[in-house]
């Protein structure tokens, strides 16, 4: 009877939730009715991964609400899972998510 070995085979797709993976700053913007609980329900989905955002910004536009959402030390690929959880929730029209630069950071501090 041959002797069980160990087979190391490379694996066949990236590990794209490692730790190693290189971590970015995202930008969120989001879209969605003026619903009492939705910026809690938004900011619900980071706080279920430890994860607090480095900047909040919610504006009321007649029965819609705009928000923006910095959060720094994200892969790419759990930001988009989380963009897409944002998607899903009830009242949100629109989500859109992109690499944050410094200009959007200053531009916040000079508006509020």
């Amino acid at each position: 009877m041959p002797h069980l070995e160990a087979v190391n085979t490379p694996p066949t797709r990236a590990d794209v939730w490692h730790v190693s993976n290189a971590h970015c700053r995202v930008h969120y913007q989001m879209l969605a009715e003026a619903e009492p609980d939705l910026l809690c329900r938004a900011l619900n989905l980071f706080a279920l991964q430890f994860l607090t955002p480095d900047q909040v910004n919610v504006q009321r536009q007649d029965d819609l609400l705009v928000i923006d959402i910095v959060m720094d030390g994200l892969s790419w690929h759990r930001a988009q899972v989380i963009a897409e959880k944002l998607r899903n929730l009830i009242s949100v029209c629109s989500v859109e998510l992109q690499a944050a630069d410094s200009a959007w950071g200053e531009a916040a501090q000079a508006a509020g």
